[in-house]
């Protein structure tokens, strides 16, 4: 028996296995996060978010392919739902407001094949209390077997005049010389009950192959005098158009931006597919920078494994443009990515989130946000991510998140891919803990609960740990000399919460003796003895 002690004793010592209690894992751009996780429900991605400015407790959010999520509690809780309209819900989920306090879900179309094709139409479906009920919907861009795509909006919150901007391919995925991508306009001018007859707004035209020289992209804006502004990306590169005349016509010609170095689609690692797509928001606050148009992308023009988030701005309606400045405010030759912006029209401050893997040289993935409160001058970053996560090709990720603010109210939504499980979240970001500047402190890690029972076990065993976050779970059982003998728990993720795992002694096949249960969460580990007997 002390030989086996002896042996139980060196093994422990020989694996180094031990708790450790202090580190280091603020930053000064780490703010104390308060993540909520709105849903993982049906793998949603590709998330939209939009809080009602007259009732900033009403959010909706939205994600693929037919998930709508509703809280009445500023985004503290959530209730998970799906979409349903005889045209189909297909994903790409674009969430509006406007000031009768309609929300609007606009979406890709999936009829039945005796009414239309796949992605045939754009469809827009509100609802007038908060999410309770949605009407069947109406659309716009219905145009025989052409492909409707990356549908966008903004309201005039003047009159409530919906403006909408996508992209028609003549043939999805085409490689044909002959088809082509352009940009699309409509507005409705009666809630969404009746769309224009759409109308093209581009002059030079894309592919149809979903790649560099597409045209997509195309998020409008509003200007203070009803202006509307569109910027897209193409075979151009970054280009803008604008109306003055809410839509009935156009630029002669649209305005180059930039090149976007690198194409607007490039690779991530981790990712089946990243984009750089452009966003475009307008300045209607009272504030210094009203009127002023911002558009924010990211590239590689620093190389491919250096992708950074970019911000352009014009004060004279769009016809010049002020050289890309970098929103991220690290050093490193990183990957920030994935990017979205929005406004807060009561202040005029700028608010972006995107993906971040500055402080790693892996896969593994932060999300930030951004904050500007001097017209796009200066930055300040924030970690708000409670824990990174490892996304695999293999699962679909999404081209996009998004992001709404009001009165310093700051509500972004991303995807979480871990383990193959997809899931959206938000976080509880206000303005003051934005521009609040963390202290470099060292805390304490939370003790790792974990305990094992019966102990002597002779049929089964258990054990009970406890997780404070998102983590990666590992549970193995090793003989006195140090070999493994069972994996219980093999790199699972898992939420928190608390956990039992049974383990089965009799089918393992584990004779009696003394045993050693290792429980590895993250990077801590903790090891217990476990004795068997018959």
């Amino acid at each position: 028996m002390k030989n086996i002690q002896k042996q139980g004793n060196q093994f422990s010592n020989k694996l180094g296995i031990k708790l450790v209690l202090l580190f280091f894992i603020l930053s000064l751009n780490t703010l104390s996060a308060q993540n909520i996780m709105i849903s993982n429900l049906n793998s949603p991605n590709e998330p939209s978010i939009m809080m009602n400015p007259k009732h900033p407790n009403v959010i909706v959010a939205g994600a693929n392919l037919d998930g709508y999520y509703i809280s009445l509690d500023t985004g503290r809780t959530w209730t998970s739902h799906r979409l349903a309209s005889t045209y189909g819900v297909w994903g790409d989920p674009t969430i509006a407001v406007d000031t009768a306090n309609n929300f609007y879900f606009f979406h890709l179309s999936n009829p039945d094949k005796q009414h239309g094709s796949w992605i045939d139409r754009i469809v827009c479906q509100k609802t007038s209390d908060n999410g309770q009920s949605w009407d069947n919907g109406s659309y716009t861009g219905l145009n025989g077997i052409k492909a409707q795509d990356k549908q966008w909006c903004a309201v005039d919150p003047r009159n409530n005049t919906m403006y909408l901007t996508w992209t028609q391919f003549d043939i999805y995925a085409s490689y044909e010389s002959q088809d082509s991508s352009i940009i699309l306009f409509s507005k409705s001018t009666d809630e969404g009950t009746t769309w224009s007859d759409p109308l093209r707004i581009n002059k030079v035209a894309g592919d149809c192959i979903d790649d560099d020289n597409t045209v997509e992209g195309a998020v409008p804006t509003v200007g203070p005098n009803g202006e509307v502004y569109v910027a897209w990306a193409g075979p151009s590169g970054l280009v803008f158009s604008k109306s003055l005349d809410q839509g009935k016509t156009w630029l002669k010609s649209e305005i180059v931006i930039d090149e976007i170095p690198g194409g607007w689609n490039y690779m991530i690692s981790g990712l089946e597919r990243a984009n750089g797509l452009p966003i475009a928001v307008c300045d209607l606050s009272n504030g210094p920078n009203r009127g002023t148009i911002y558009i924010n992308w990211s590239d590689q023009r620093n190389g491919e494994n250096n992708t950074d988030i970019w911000l352009v701005k014009s004060t004279d309606g769009g016809e010049t443009w002020t050289a890309p400045a970098k929103v991220n405010d690290d050093n490193s030759n990183r990957q920030q990515f994935l990017t979205w912006m929005t406004i807060d029209q009561t202040s005029g401050y700028l608010y972006f989130v995107f993906y971040d893997r500055r402080n790693y040289t892996s896969d593994s993935t932060d999300v930030y946000v951004a904050v500007s409160t001097d017209g796009g001058s200066t930055f300040i970053n924030r970690k708000i991510s409670k824990s990174a996560f490892v996304p695999n090709e293999a699962v679909f990720f999404g081209d996009y998140s998004n992001i709404t603010a009001h009165n310093g109210i700051i509500r972004p939504i991303w995807t979480r891919s871990n383990f193959g499980q997809v899931s959206i979240w938000t976080d509880l970001t206000t303005l003051d803990k934005l521009l609040t500047k963390a202290e470099e402190t060292p805390v304490q890690e939370e003790i790792l609960s974990f305990e094992n029972y019966p102990n002597p076990a002779s049929n089964f065993a258990y054990v009970s740990y406890k997780l404070h976050s998102l983590s990666t779970v590992n549970l193995d059982i090793y003989d006195a000399n140090g070999k493994v003998i069972s994996n219980i728990v093999n790199n699972e993720g898992k939420v928190y919460g608390k956990y039992i795992e049974r383990i089965d002694l009799v089918n393992l096949n584990i004779a009696p003796g003394i045993y050693f249960l290792q429980l590895k969460i993250n990077n801590v580990v903790k090891t217990v003895k476990q004795i068997v007997v018959r």
